[in-house]
């Protein structure tokens, strides 16, 4: 019998620092863009011919992207619309909670963190909203995507 049970992906907030976010502002849908590669350079060694050497350059960080269902009053969204239509940039720290029910959380409603990832130095650079389409039933979907300079996870 397993001891270990991974845990599910489907229970997770984020919250933004530095915004003044309204009610549901934490709820998202998915989040994507948890990632790091690490930049290699290649150096040839003069008389050696069958290999180069990868030397380790730098980290990068790809663009983090949410999706949610469209809300009608998010000071998240006023932030990005400041930022893509008004070229008023603010970064902004946001933290995603990878979340685990216990026993004071079903009637609650909230969750204790089980790993926490912290972003640093998030913006703007896209937002979209989902097409509009009279021979489907389903959401619309709003999706953010920002850029950042790296995470750490706490």
């Amino acid at each position: 019998m397993a001891d270990y049970y991974p845990p599910v992906g489907f229970y997770f907030k984020v919250e933004f620092s530095g915004i003044e976010t309204k009610m549901n502002d934490h709820q998202f849908q998915s989040v994507s863009g948890l990632s790091v590669d690490l930049e290699t350079e290649e150096i040839a060694e003069g008389g050696e011919n069958r290999f180069k050497h990868k030397i380790p350059v730098r980290t990068k960080f790809p663009n983090l992207i949410l999706k949610r269902g469209m809300l009608m009053d998010s000071g998240v969204i006023e932030w990005c619309k400041e930022a893509l239509l008004n070229y008023n940039f603010k970064p902004v720290d946001l933290t995603v909670s990878l979340l685990v029910k216990d026993a004071d959380a079903i009637t609650s409603g909230s969750g204790t963190p089980l790993q926490t990832w912290n972003i640093v130095h998030a913006y703007p650079v896209k937002w979209n909203v989902g097409d509009f389409n009279a021979e489907e039933n389903k959401l619309v979907i709003e999706t953010l995507e920002l850029s950042y300079n790296y995470f750490k996870i706490v």
